[in-house]
Formats: C-alpha cells, sequence, structure tokens
C-alpha cells in the first residue's frame, strides 16, 4: 500500500518503520526537516515537503501528532492533506494522535467534504511499545473504514479494539491516561508516606506488583525510571495534562461528574507549572518529592513525626 506518514517523533518513527519492513512504500514529513530525511532514509521512504504532498502520494496518509488542532492544520490547512486528496476516490486519514474528539469530528466533516474519509486510533503503550509493535489501538470509525486500517494497525500493535463512531477512539484514550494519571499521583504519594513510615520503596513496589495496588505505573515506571534518578519517560508531563482537560471536557459535556479527576488535574497542573518546558512526565514524581522533602530511591527512610 502507498502510505504517507506525518509526525516522526519518539512514537511516529518506529510505528513507520514497521510499515516500511511489511513492505508498504511510505512518503514521510516531519516538521524538522532534518529527521524527515533521516527518517526517510532510515526506512527507505520518500521526504515530502508539505501535507499535500504527502497526499497525492498516498493512499492512506497516517498521523502521529501533539494534539487535534496539529492534525486539523496538517489537514485542513495551506498546502493541507485535503489539497493533496483532491478528487481521488479511497483516500482516508488514520490519525493515532492523542487529540480533542470533537476537533477530530470537524475535521472529518472537512475531509468527507473533499470525498475523503477519517478513523481515529489512538495508543497505549508508550514508546517501547512503539519500537517492540505492541501498542494497544482505541479505534474509531465507520465499520468499513476501520477494515481497511485494521491491517495496518495489526503491522503497529498487538492489539485494537473499536469502540464505536468517529471520536470514540479519542475519546477513550483521554479516559484512559486520566485514570492512569490519577494512578500514577496516588502511588507516588503513597510510596512516599510509606517512606516517611521508614519503609522501603523498592519493597513496598515489590508488595504492590503483588497486590491490588499494582498497576501499569509500578510496573513500568518507578524502578525504571524515579528509583535511578533518571526522569526520564520521553512521554510529556504536559501532554498528560493535555488529555487529563480532554477529558474533563467530555465530562462536562455529557454531565458527568469527575471530583477526583478535577482535583488531580489542579495537582497536576502545579506540578507542570513547576517543571521545564518538555519535561518529562516522570517529574510529577519529582514535584511529589520537593512538596514532601523526601526522594524516592531504594533503602528505608528515616520516620518522621508530626
Amino acid at each position: 500500500m502507498q502510505i504517507g506518514f506525518i509526525g516522526l517523533g519518539v512514537m511516529g518513527a518506529p510505528m513507520a518503520g514497521h510499515l516500511a519492513r511489511a513492505g508498504h512504500r511510505l512518503t514521510v514529513l516531519d516538521l524538522d526537516g532534518e529527521r524527515t530525511r533521516a527518517v526517510a532514509n532510515r526506512i527507505g521512504g520518500t521526504p515530502a515537503a508539505t501535507p499535500a504532498e504527502v497526499a497525492a502520494a498516498s493512499e492512506v496518509v497516517i498521523t502521529m501528532l501533539p494534539d487535534g488542532q496539529v492534525v486539523q492544520r496538517v489537514a485542513l490547512g495551506e498546502h493541507g492533506l485535503v489539497d493533496g486528496f483532491g478528487p481521488k476516490r479511497g483516500a482516508l486519514l488514520l490519525d493515532t494522535s492523542s487529540a480533542e474528539p470533537w476537533l477530530t469530528e470537524a475535521t472529518a466533516a472537512g475531509l468527507a467534504a473533499a470525498g475523503a474519509a477519517m478513523v481515529d486510533a489512538p495508543v497505549s503503550g508508550a514508546a517501547w511499545g512503539a519500537e517492540a509493535a505492541e501498542l494497544v489501538f482505541m479505534v474509531g470509525g465507520a465499520g468499513d473504514d476501520v477494515a481497511r486500517v485494521s491491517p495496518l494497525l495489526d503491522v503497529m500493535g498487538k492489539a485494537r479494539h473499536h469502540l464505536g463512531g468517529l471520536g470514540s477512539g479519542h475519546a477513550m484514550k483521554c479516559i484512559n491516561n486520566t485514570i492512569t494519571s490519577m494512578t500514577f499521583l496516588a502511588t507516588a504519594e503513597g510510596l512516599v508516606a510509606g517512606k516517611r513510615y521508614g519503609l522501603d520503596p523498592a519493597v513496598m513496589l515489590e508488595v504492590l506488583n503483588q497486590s491490588t495496588g499494582g498497576s501499569w505505573i509500578t510496573q513500568t515506571h518507578f524502578k525504571q525510571r524515579i528509583f535511578n534518578r533518571a526522569f526520564d519517560d520521553p512521554f510529556k508531563l504536559s501532554l498528560m495534562l493535555k488529555d487529563i482537560g480532554i477529558a474533563l471536557q467530555l465530562a462536562r459535556e455529557t454531565a458527568t461528574p469527575m471530583p477526583l479527576s478535577g482535583l488531580g488535574q489542579q495537582l497536576w497542573r502545579m506540578a507542570d507549572q513547576a517543571a521545564e518546558p518538555g519535561a518529562s512526565v516522570s517529574e510529577l514524581v519529582r514535584w511529589v518529592e520537593r512538596q514532601t522533602g523526601t526522594a524516592l530511591t531504594p533503602g528505608p527512610g528515616e520516620r518522621q513525626r508530626g
């Protein structure tokens, strides 16, 4: 298949690589021209200068971009996909970004006016999942369109779930990340409380991973990125905060009370404000440490008294 891929960052570059190794012919584009050329050379693809150029060469264009506004500009803006798709039949945008469902619906309407379809399929699995082709795709779109792109999703991931019409995938993504963010914060606070009581966070983590308090966060984050003081998860703190905001906007639109997530949003916002621009999501834990004066390092802590 002739595939376009726009957005060649931490997630997009390995995803594009899997498609190229599966035999698809790729035309690629990133905001960073040097990265565009480097990825094209690495995977045997063709570099492009504009989204329209990508669309003109492709049956399906995949985007992996920061948010729905960027996707919309790429699709409908000047020299956008809509210009490159032109009158060709069967053009389709497969958006794997984490985006606002209402913007996805608006983007799809603009593409539909030009005869192109859209499927939203945001991912879970982080950078290592993209590299290992073990992503989980949350898919929204018409059945025929989803069936058409499913073989591509299967190349890039280990599972896909069709949640409903267009925008459903993006709704699920922000809900998933909001649940993750609350778990992350609660785990950091709990480990700090234990350390201040005199417990060893490393042993606490072992207990959590064999108990009801365990989670994806306890399995993949603290030992790998916090105890060693790396704080280096490639996912950005600001993007997690963005996804919490999307989920709370959906909650408002559906008159759904989410008091815990609302409070969590305030705390995540404080952590974001205290961090450097572009900070890793791991910096949430450093913020908790600073608030408590307690570093989450292996070994028993000194018991604190109130």
